[in-house]
């Protein structure tokens, strides 16, 4: 079955430098999930778990400053 049958969306997570890192999944966890394929294991522990954002595509340009 297609992963496109459940609805997937957009999560800020913040991380201790202050920034925060864009992820995309159906929950929070699969979302950290798939960005841990992106990211070294230095990188994501960098990403705070518990805390995140769902935001929505028309607002990404918003936090475009705050990625990192």
């Amino acid at each position: 079955m297609s992963s496109f049958t459940n609805p997937h969306y957009m999560y800020l997570f913040g991380m201790v430098n202050g920034k925060k890192k864009l992820a995309y999944g159906e929950n929070p966890q699969d979302a950290l999930e798939i960005l841990s394929c992106r990211l070294t294991e230095e990188e994501m522990a960098l990403v705070i778990r518990d805390e995140y954002q769902r935001i929505s595509s028309r607002s990404i340009q918003q936090y475009a400053g705050e990625l990192g």
